[in-house]
């Protein structure tokens, strides 16, 4: 199966289904105060450069009609589907610690809902569709940034954190000026389980209409957390479920050496899948206040600060939820802080357990000396400056006895490295626990960079073999071509820098 493909017709043999695929219009028509009506540009020359056959098969739809040309036209918006009208979502939030009382969808369109093979319901939403009536750019996008949120998404679906996927980019045909550079534009298809957001909760608070605020919470329970809908409280149930599946996320990021980039509140969704893959980036050495988006200058969504700040972001959620929590607004606003307050001891939990399997190490061995453990690594790893996710993969043929792969990246000997190993290896870890569950392969900044400037002059075979790897990222390749992919950057290579280009 491939999934680049060069033109943006049927290949030979496949059949031409000229009826757009049917879109549900949930969102649209229960939300028409948090929804603006959008009409995407169509494109000039579309070609489909990237289809993602798992995801379309997932939603029930035809790779063979998604090739064709009404196909390529339903993934750019141009032909949107039956029964749907794009929308461009309404929402608010705090960037850099700033509320901004309306954002919004400044480039992208909510095509419609999709009913899934699974039963659920799953957003279609365009990125780089032109202009809507809340943009602060011109509202389109490039080939090189849109194909790294289908690289990203794919990458972190493969190491098991929720995310959201693309279902397609197509180029445009149409050119775009950049920072005075001429760069092809593109439209990225992208799906989530839903786009409500940490900020669509902010902006609906921000419109004193208790009833929307409540019509918005139960439709965050009936599509994500039905669990909730029985409870005693069933808004302040929301909320705790909401708190535990954030710190879940977070961890998970932590344990893949993840660094999210600009955790503003409008791009926390209320499913916690991860969104919005501009500035991101994975650490190579380790480096726990790594920081690499250029609009970041005080660090404030570093990689070990994501915990704090994704705290920080439910606590204005709990301000948002607090008029549902009680019937007191002061009782309101209390109940909120504290459902706030068990982020810390959520994440540590789950980071306990991420750092546990990592480590190789079953359920025998106490939370605490794992835990132990773990930070006695992490504080290796600084002090010696060592890549992250080469250690803990090295750390299994270490558990069989050749330690010589991960104490050869300390470049000489190291007494407390002598002694982790010693406490570690007492414990009898497992291999195979180890290999399947800390990657070989990540999205290493700089090959990331690579393929996509390859891409972006017209050769997307990079992007395809960085793509296979990435989908199967435990399994170790046979031949010399493959190590590259496992290795940081070369020594000298400039510290990576991100922006925000989606």
């Amino acid at each position: 199966m491939t999934d680049v493909l060069r033109v943006g017709v049927a290949p030979r043999g496949a059949a031409l289904d000229e009826q757009s695929p049917t879109l549900e219009r949930v969102w649209a028509a229960a939300f028409p105060e948090l929804s603006r009506p959008v009409s995407p540009v169509r494109p000039p020359n579309p070609l489909l450069l990237a289809l993602n056959e798992d995801v379309a098969h997932d939603l029930g739809l035809d790779p063979a009609f998604l090739r064709t040309a009404s196909g390529v036209q339903f993934l750019t918006g141009a032909s949107p589907g039956t029964d749907a009208a794009a929308v461009a979502q309404v929402y608010a939030g705090h960037q850099w610690g700033v509320f901004k009382p309306i954002l919004g969808d400044g480039r992208a369109a909510l095509l419609g809902e999709r009913r899934g093979r699974d039963g659920r319901l799953h957003d279609l939403h365009l990125k780089g569709i032109g202009p809507t009536s809340m943009s602060r750019v011109d509202g389109f996008a490039a080939v090189g940034p849109m194909l790294r949120e289908y690289l990203m998404g794919e990458a972190m679906h493969a190491l098991g954190v929720p995310t959201t996927r693309a279902l397609a980019v197509v180029g445009t045909g149409a050119p775009r000026d950049h920072d005075g550079r001429v760069l092809p534009g593109a439209v990225l298809a992208r799906t989530a389980a839903s786009h409500v957001r940490l900020g669509s909760f902010e902006y609906a608070r921000a419109q004193e209409d208790p009833a929307l605020l409540r019509r918005l919470a139960d439709h965050v329970i009936a599509r994500h957390y039905p669990r909730a809908a029985d409870a005693e409280h069933p808004y302040r149930a929301l909320f705790t479920e909401i708190v535990d599946a954030v710190a879940a996320l977070t961890a998970d990021w932590v344990r893949t050496g993840f660094v999210h980039g600009v955790l503003s509140t409008d791009n926390v969704l209320v499913s916690a899948e991860t969104i919005d893959y501009g500035p991101c980036a994975f650490v190579d050495e380790y480096e726990p206040g790594a920081s690499f988006s250029s609009l970041d200058t005080t660090g404030r969504y570093a990689y070990d600060r994501q915990p704090s700040i994704m705290r920080w972001n439910l606590e204005r959620l709990g301000h948002a939820l607090a008029p549902l929590l009680a019937d007191d607004p002061s009782v309101g606003a209390m109940v909120a802080e504290e459902i706030a307050d068990a982020f810390d001891a959520r994440y540590r939990l789950h980071w306990s357990a991420a750092f546990r399997a990592k480590l190789g190490l079953d359920g025998q061995v106490t939370a605490l000396l794992a835990s132990g453990l773990a930070e006695d690594a992490l504080h290796l790893l600084t002090a010696y400056d060592v890549d992250f996710t080469g250690f803990w993969r090295d750390l299994a043929a270490a558990a069989e006895g050749d330690e010589r792969p991960v104490r050869a990246r300390f470049l000489g000997p190291v007494a407390e490295l002598d002694a982790w190993l010693a406490a570690w290896t007492a414990l009898a870890p497992d291999a195979q626990r180890i290999r399947s569950t800390n990657p070989l392969y990540i999205a290493r900044n700089h090959i990331v960079e690579e393929v996509l400037q390859a891409a972006t002059d017209g050769d997307l075979d990079p992007f395809e073999r960085l793509l296979d790897l990435l989908r199967d990222p435990y399994t170790e390749r046979e031949g010399r071509e493959y190590r590259r992919f496992t290795w940081p950057a070369p020594e000298g290579t400039p510290r990576h820098r991100t922006f925000c280009g989606t």
